[in-house]
């Protein structure tokens, strides 16, 4: 599908949901995509409302990619760019999330901690959003019963923790959106406001549950 049949539907799913058009924001993500693709299908002739989000889940893919886009002057082209970091955090790959504005994947305390420790030294923090378990074995994310530990854990490090991301099961739309119910009222209760939720399959399921952020990518590429 191109960018704009996605934007179509994502709108007019927020509009029968009884939301704002708007309020339902596309994160593109961009693992896996050439520099050049992601001109031609995201970029060029810009739809998008600034800033474009750019999602990557390998630190130093992200590294390099941040580079070329610089050397490619995207942002002088194309408006302002924001990066999101959305692949598991490992210890020796938190020093490449120096130019991302949000990482979508915290779920361990320690996580937090090397975050911060690191923006100490870049002189700037990503925001972060707290990933919760979906109930899946091999999935990553925390369990319920301890996300207000690690949330209060994540705001004593002194990052912003502005809401909670999840991954649907695949291939069960009613089990996806059950578990996008159960995201927006662990929010809620934290009083967070942001929801990562919703992917190239079950996007449509997010919104009505109140996802802020859509993380799509194969629909946008193929």
């Amino acid at each position: 599908m191109s960018l704009n049949q996605v934007l179509s539907e994502i709108r007019s799913a927020a509009q029968q949901a009884g939301r704002a058009p708007d309020s339902a924001r596309l994160v593109v993500v961009s693992k896996g995509r050439s520099l050049e693709s992601i001109e031609e299908k995201i970029l060029t002739g810009r739809v998008l409302p600034a800033p474009i989000m750019l999602a990557e889940n390998r630190g130093q893919d992200l590294r390099d990619k941040v580079r070329q886009a610089e050397e490619l002057g995207w942002q002088e082209r194309f408006g302002p760019l924001e990066w999101h970091f959305i692949g598991p955090l490992q210890r020796n790959k938190i020093k490449y999330l120096e130019p991302v504005s949000l990482v979508h994947t915290l779920e361990e305390a320690w996580q937090a901690e090397a975050i911060a420790e690191a923006a100490h030294k870049w002189g700037h923090a990503p925001a972060v959003l707290l990933q919760l378990h979906n109930g899946e074995a091999q999935k990553h994310g925390v369990a319920p019963e301890h996300l207000k530990a690690l949330y209060h854990a994540a705001v004593q490090t002194g990052l912003e923790v502005r809401g909670l991301m999840v991954m649907a099961p695949y291939g069960d739309l009613a089990a996806a959106q059950r578990v996008f119910a159960e995201t927006a009222r662990h929010a809620a209760d934290l009083g967070l406001s942001e929801l990562s939720m919703g992917m190239s399959d079950d996007f449509l399921q997010a919104i009505p549950e109140g996802a802020t952020l859509l993380r799509i990518g194969r629909r946008l590429f193929l």
